[in-house]
């Protein structure tokens, strides 16, 4: 699943990132947990609204409690996280969860899209989401992918639409952030 993206170069001295030229996208091992937990906590801080977790309660959960996220020894495929890598550090993620349950197995949902701020609009989303529908089509039985996404995130549904997933529903305060309510638009893309 490695696969090694062109970006423009790009520097940020405010934030320590050299200039680089390629990103690699690939699954995420029980190895890389410390990095993925490391990310996760950075986006839930700088961004509440955007994800249903709270930073404050995931902050102390370790590492190895998203091992289940990983799909480690599903055998029918749908449940994994992938990683964005610029070099040896981890600039994004995004993963799929299926229910075993019999009558919902064809259905995987999308999960936390990350994407650091100092790489963003290189194509680093694109990648991930596009890694996902693709690993998602080679499992077994998935004929669906659903995920939530905060409304008014414009940039994120564009992504979304882009690759052909659709609205098909909106709940209303669906998450509470410092005393205001976001709505979450649901979406969908049939494999």
């Amino acid at each position: 699943m490695a696969e090694a993206r062109e970006a423009p170069g790009l520097t940020d001295a405010r934030a320590g990132i050299a200039p680089f030229s390629t990103f690699s996208i690939r699954r995420l091992v029980p190895h890389d947990l410390g990095a993925y937990k490391e990310l996760r906590d950075a986006m839930l801080a700088a961004q509440p609204e955007a994800f249903t977790s709270d930073a404050a309660a995931e902050r102390l959960r370790p590492p190895d409690g998203y091992l289940a996220r990983l799909g480690v020894g599903r055998v029918d495929g749908g449940q994994f996280m992938l990683g964005a890598w610029q070099g040896d550090r981890l600039v994004g993620a995004f993963g799929s969860e299926r229910d075993m349950r019999v009558k919902v197995r064809h259905v995987a949902h999308l999960i936390g899209m990350m994407v650091c701020t100092e790489v963003r609009n290189i194509g680093v989303g694109t990648a991930l989401l596009d890694a996902c529908i693709g690993a998602a089509r080679s499992a077994d039985g998935l004929v669906m992918l659903t995920l939530t996404v905060t409304a008014g995130n414009t940039a994120a549904i564009r992504l979304y639409e882009r690759a052909g997933f659709t609205r098909y529903g909106s709940l209303p305060q669906a998450i509470l952030v410092d005393g205001q309510f976001h709505a979450k638009d649901h979406m969908v893309l049939m494999l």
